[in-house]
């Protein structure tokens, strides 16, 4: 979503009218959930994602209606549909979409802003009715028409925020704050959290892989290596930074920035190395733990970690080997095969075919 309202913000500024289709609701199997948000511009250029491609030209025609002249709507794309066929929506879902032209009254730049200084910021928009909010740090910018209704939407938007989540909630009708006497009104949350943090400790060639597709999966990537001749910046540009420390000693400097979104991946090889750092990460908030190596390395790894302190339940969390079993080899496949075992266990799947599971392909 990153790079969908960064093209927003600079269409807002160049002056290029273009409206923005939002996921409102989804039931059943969706490929994207509430807040996934296309962009269509007069000339007819699209930037972003609705369906996954299921409804893409079905959306342009109603974003074009918009931009013609005619009012926001909610349009509602499921199988069932007389017209599902045709717009080719047959994942089995349905999602809710509303389309409206995005004017220069709506902050995008400040939004476009705190996306890229990694702060939490969330963009609210009424189902019915005008105005646009952006809510973040305790502040907020733009507004819906009425100081009580941004004090409502404000209070209902901060829990949202906190914990990432898009889609709808009520504000008003002293529903949050008896004091607001705000009109209840359905808004539309998308927000946008800090980026996860992904920590490659070993400034490996396996790493710059992990590091380029790492970031674009939406990761703020830090490349540790104790080795300048490794830690060149110019080996890694996925990576936000490429840091020339002892691993055990960067993470303890920065331990306060690890939380449970944070993935740390060990790639040095080296005891002298892994082993303290991998105690360290092993005692944190951190959500993934891995080191490469062999069943070899690995039960040394685990001896050494005993010695050190490391109790049974902090050993875990350990993924090592690392990766998941896809029989890839060289340095690009090993870093799909961790990265796929990062996004599974940070979003609970099971790592198994999908021909072997039964129900929605697409969790809620």
């Amino acid at each position: 979503m990153r790079h969908v309202i960064d093209q927003a913000a600079a269409w807002q500024r160049s002056g290029t009218r273009f409206a923005m289709a939002t996921v409102v609701r989804t039931w059943g199997s969706s490929p994207h959930g509430p807040g996934a948000s296309m962009l269509v511009s007069e000339e007819g250029r699209i930037v972003g994602s609705v369906s996954g491609g299921c409804v893409e030209a079905a959306v342009c025609a109603v974003a074009e209606e918009v931009l013609a002249g005619a009012a926001p709507t909610l349009e509602r794309w499921g199988v069932g549909d007389e017209d599902a066929f045709a717009v080719g929506l047959t994942c089995g879902g349905t999602i809710e979409v509303l389309v409206r032209e995005v004017g220069a009254g709506v902050p995008l730049g400040r939004l476009a802003a705190d996306i890229a200084a990694g702060a939490p910021v969330a963009l609210v928009t009424p189902v019915v009715g005008s105005g646009c909010l952006v809510v973040g740090g305790g502040t907020t910018t733009g507004s819906l028409g009425d100081p009580r209704a941004d004090r409502a939407a404000t209070l209902a938007v901060e829990g949202m925020l906190g914990c990432g989540a898009s889609g709808l909630v009520a504000s008003g009708n002293g529903a949050i704050d008896d004091t607001s006497c705000a009109p209840e009104r359905e808004l539309l949350v998308q927000s946008f959290a800090s980026r996860p943090r992904l920590l490659i400790f070993g400034a490996a060639e396996f790493a710059r892989p992990l590091a380029d597709i790492g970031a674009a999966l939406g990761h703020r990537v830090t490349v540790c290596d104790a080795r300048p001749a490794f830690a060149a910046a110019e080996r890694f540009p996925g990576a936000d930074e490429v840091v020339t420390e002892r691993p055990d000693r960067w993470f303890r400097a920065h331990e306060d920035l690890v939380d449970t979104s944070t993935a740390v991946c060990v790639l040095t090889h080296d005891a002298r190395f892994d082993v303290p750092v991998l105690g360290l990460a092993l005692r944190s908030r951190a959500g993934y733990v891995g080191a490469m190596g062999s069943r070899r390395t690995h039960e040394d790894r685990i001896g050494r970690l005993r010695q050190a302190g490391t109790t049974e339940a902090e050993l875990a969390r350990l993924r090592s080997p690392i990766g998941l079993d896809l029989g890839g080899r060289g340095p690009e496949e090993t870093a799909v095969s961790i990265l796929a075992e990062i996004v599974a266990v940070r979003r609970g799947g099971t790592a198994l075919p999908l021909t072997l599971r039964t129900g929605p392909v697409h969790r809620a």
